[in-house]
């Protein structure tokens, strides 16, 4: 993967290429348009007009960043309407061409692929391969121990990070940590102040793409019936339990919305618990039951990460917001609308 600054400079020498006959050719990087941040714009003069390209680099070309782009893209033609948007990536298939074309926005890749049609202008080119396949598959980025590193990042988005404290943050060893960073950088989802501070560029992307990778069946889960309907009464017993055997735990998907946002139906409680959940059922005086007939379900967490940042809301702890958005997109009880839910009432981006 191209580190940003070379990838910004073979998408800059790949229009170039496109426009021999272009004069007074400016290019800047990491421009301000409204509420957005352009990662390249290019000027040029062609014949007697001014021409301005506001670029959206990709680090990957497929549909999900894409879409992604297109959001950011539509922004900046609302702020700067002079400007015709161009879309770049190392490789643009034709799924996420279709999408950009449809959408009325250029693009380009480093593979020899484009579409730019503005004014008297039209270059299409398509049908090249993907000269630069990735060897390095996105999933090593979301495996347990890396993942802490990512869920640190994506709890609190807004902050600027010292590798040091991002380690100690994530309890992960610096050298892992900077493996992970390493990784985020190459694909542009985080950057690096002047300080050299670790701050997100695009949360979204990495969140979304986490979510790709991963689902709450990933943690094994042991089922109980409720001998009457779950409440948060409920719920604050489970919490009362495993606090007083020492454990730690942490409310999700619909037991974690209801606490976080307005969601009135609470069909059944997910909880994470630390070690053996059959003493705090005993306590609870609950009987183990398939899934599909339980009510009160115990999630042995896959790695200690999900612990991370707890939200406290009501006295009950709830998993923190990514993770909360990560458990219910794959959730099969309407889980991918609550998940937007989430994101539009609590998160941001």
């Amino acid at each position: 993967m191209l580190k940003s600054a070379e990838m910004r400079r073979q998408v800059a020498q790949r229009l170039r290429e496109l426009f021999p006959k272009a004069k007074s050719w400016e290019e800047r990087a990491d421009v301000r348009i409204g509420s957005q941040a352009a990662d390249l714009t290019v000027k040029f003069r062609l014949g007697d007009q001014e021409r301005l390209l506001v670029i959206e680099v990709a680090s990957l070309g497929q549909p999900r960043q894409i879409r992604a782009a297109v959001t950011r893209l539509a922004e900046v033609r609302r702020d700067l309407p002079q400007a015709y948007p161009v879309a770049a990536a190392v490789y643009i298939g034709p799924q996420s061409a279709r999408i950009l074309r449809d959408n009325g926005l250029g693009y380009v890749d480093l593979s020899g692929n484009c579409y730019l049609a503005f004014d008297q202008v039209l270059i299409e080119k398509e049908g090249k391969r993907n000269l630069r396949a990735s060897t390095r598959p996105l999933r090593s980025l979301f495996a347990p121990r890396a993942t802490r590193v990512v869920r640190v990042l994506l709890a609190e988005p807004g902050r600027a990070w010292r590798l040091e404290e991002l380690a100690k943050a994530a309890a992960v060893s610096l050298g892992h940590s900077h493996n992970v960073i390493r990784r985020l950088e190459d694909l542009r989802w985080v950057m690096r102040g002047g300080d050299q501070r670790i701050h997100l560029a695009k949360p979204a992307d990495l969140l979304e793409s986490w979510c790709e990778s991963y689902t709450y069946r990933a943690n094994e889960l042991t089922s109980y019936f409720v001998p009457e309907k779950v409440t948060r009464k409920f719920m604050a017993e489970v919490a009362r339990v495993a606090t007083a055997q020492g454990r730690r735990y942490a409310f999700t998907l619909d037991a974690g919305l209801a606490l976080v946002a307005a969601h009135a139906r609470l069909p059944a409680v997910h909880c994470y618990l630390e070690g053996d959940p059959a003493p705090v059922a005993a306590a609870l005086g609950l009987r183990p039951a398939v899934e599909a007939g339980g009510a009160f379900h115990v999630l042995a967490p896959y790695d200690p990460g999900v612990f991370y940042g707890p939200l406290e809301k009501a006295g009950l702890k709830v998993v923190c917001l990514p993770q909360l958005y990560a458990d219910l997109r794959h959730y099969e009880r309407r889980g991918r609308e609550q998940a937007e839910h989430l994101r539009r009432e609590a998160m941001g981006y």
